[in-house]
């Protein structure tokens, strides 16, 4: 049974950081200068928010199998309370911080009609936090004898970068219209 709770955490683990890295990459689509508008911003919200409760699920149970199984000792402290763990201490307590900071940015976002737009906007900012950070956790504790589940860790980190770098450095797609338009003599 351990064992089976072992393999459990493992790819509960690594399917929370491929949910995540989506639910980062539509995220970053959804805010960035080029947007998605009309009924494809419609879908695009509904498939990040569907992803999202799909990655909760896996992040759960990764961490329900982590404390139950007893390979390695990670008590339910050391899953809410960061860098207490007796076992990889830094690399279990990033896991954790990384949880901590899912559980702010989907609370914020359950209650996103009841709070200001500027407080949602500053919470759900600690994703660009907490998916390096869980990152971080799966390559550092990921089971390096499985080149495959380190593979898809690795492409994670590689597609997470892009869309964080294209969410940074898009441009404005009306950008150059508008520079046009200005230029123009308007007597």
């Amino acid at each position: 049974m351990n064992a089976l709770l072992w393999y459990v955490s493992r790819g509960t683990g690594v399917a929370s950081i491929a949910l995540l890295t989506a639910v980062v990459v539509l995220g970053a689509v959804t805010s960035g200068r080029r947007r998605p508008h009309g009924e494809s911003a419609t879908v695009v919200m509904a498939v990040h928010r569907w992803l999202s409760l799909g990655m909760l699920a896996f992040v759960t149970a990764h961490v329900a199998t982590a404390v139950a199984e007893t390979y390695v000792s990670i008590d339910a402290v050391s899953a809410l309370v960061p860098f207490t763990s007796g076992y990889e201490t830094v690399w279990v307590g990033l896991g954790t911080l990384a949880v901590d900071l899912l559980v702010a940015v989907s609370v914020s976002s359950w209650l996103r009609h009841r709070i200001p737009e500027r407080a949602w906007r500053a919470v759900h900012w600690a994703t660009y936090a907490l998916w390096p950070t869980a990152l971080v956790h799966g390559i550092a504790l990921g089971t390096s004898d499985q080149p495959l589940l380190r593979a898809v860790t690795l492409a994670c980190g590689g597609v997470g970068v892009a869309a964080v770098l294209w969410r940074l450095l898009a441009r404005q797609p009306d950008r150059d219209r508008r520079a046009v338009a200005l230029e123009r003599s308007w007597s």
